[in-house]
């Protein structure tokens, strides 16, 4: 498919989770997985300068090995991360230049925009920094990845008509889930005409061991074919996508990605029916019932962070596993400057004003027992 007057296939090669090698990115495998993926007739790579390692890798790997216009290269600026001045968040960009030596990006991000942190794009005008960076041939398409409601993604597109594209977080699992609001997310794109990059097709991994009665849905339909290939199928089918990034972490991985991916079509109609019935099994699982509306914040005397304590707590209670749902509680709690469930002191307040009648005292209980000790 051709978007932004550039001819990119669906699957992109994402290098956040690079393989490792005594504690250091695994760059002879990196160059390995890059013949592969190029040899494929696939173009697409995602880092960022946040990415610790990985856009020195992929200067070795990728950039000094093959001719500038066999791929396009995208990275990232987090203007957030320790950024004073705008001298402070542009800086990040000649970063960028010099570790991945590409002399120019074809896709530049705002990075991880929403709640807090669009401020700092806001206040050092990144936005007009980003077109002059273009004007200068410096940057080919300008767009941002974003991670927050679809009303602050209307706000920031109503306002930024300019942004060429966005990156958002969608898979099956989160198509309809009210703390990730995939679907919602991915409608408000659409609906101001904007091309999709998705990230997160897997939710870090989660569904390529998802829970046991999703898993038994998909294998019963394809025995053959892996989780994961479900979940980045899902999210290639979709309409306006530019292209679905796979961290891809392994050789095997990417052979497994190209496998499907080099001749994906779309869905069938059979393959769309497996997904939904994996989708209802996902519904089936024991949740807490949280939408995010955050009014239990609102009255909250030690600011306890209760819904992302509840996406942390259905994270572990979804994939079983324990240190993915500790890093979304120290996200979504700490990150966001919100005390820890076990802060709570069980006035009840909350549990007066939740939509949902949750008993968000045990619930927290529950949450400190299995996750925070």
């Amino acid at each position: 498919m051709t978007y932004l007057g550039e001819e990119i296939r669906k699957l992109g090669f994402g290098l956040m989770r690079l393989p490792q090698k005594d504690g250091v990115i695994d760059v002879e495998q990196v160059k390995e997985m890059v013949d592969l993926y190029l040899d494929a007739g696939f173009t697409y790579f995602d880092t960022a300068w946040a990415y610790a390692g990985s856009e020195d890798a992929i200067r070795q790997a990728l950039v000094e090995r093959y001719p500038r216009d066999r791929y396009q290269l995208a990275t990232k600026n987090a203007a957030w991360i320790n950024c004073k001045t705008k001298e402070d968040a542009t800086a990040q960009f000649e970063t960028s230049l010099k570790q991945t030596g590409a002399g120019y990006f074809d896709f530049y991000l705002l990075h991880n925009l929403g709640e807090h942190r669009t401020q700092y794009f806001d206040q050092f005008d990144m936005w007009s920094w980003i077109q002059e960076k273009k004007k200068e041939g410096l940057i080919k398409h300008a767009g941002f990845s974003f991670h927050s409601t679809p009303e602050e993604l209307d706000k920031i597109l109503t306002d930024h008509p300019e942004m060429e594209f966005v990156q958002l977080q969608i898979n099956y699992a989160d198509w309809e889930n009210p703390a990730v609001q995939s679907r919602a997310c991915y409608e408000m794109a659409r609906k101001h005409g904007k091309p999709v990059i998705i990230m997160e097709p897997v939710k870090g991994g989660m569904l390529a061991a998802p829970p046991a009665p999703v898993e038994a849905v998909l294998k019963a339909a394809e025995p053959d074919s892996s989780p994961a290939s479900w979940a980045i199928r899902f999210a290639a089918n979709l309409e306006g996508i530019i292209t679905v990034l796979s961290g891809m972490s392994s050789v095997e991985q990417m052979k497994d990605n190209l496998s499907y991916m080099k001749d994906f079509n779309g869905l069938s109609e059979s393959e769309m029916a497996t997904l939904k019935k994996a989708q209802e099994e996902l519904s089936k699982i024991p949740l807490i019932p949280c939408t995010t509306c955050n009014y239990c914040a609102k009255v909250c005397p030690n600011n306890i962070g209760i819904s992302g304590s509840f996406t942390a707590m259905n994270y572990l209670t979804l994939y079983g596993n324990k240190d993915a749902a500790l890093h979304q509680e120290e996200w979504l709690v700490g990150g966001h400057g919100k005390a820890r469930a076990d802060e709570c002191v069980k006035c009840g307040q909350c549990e007066e004003v939740c939509p949902q009648h949750i008993s968000i005292r045990e619930e927290l209980e529950k949450l400190t027992e299995k996750l925070l000790k």
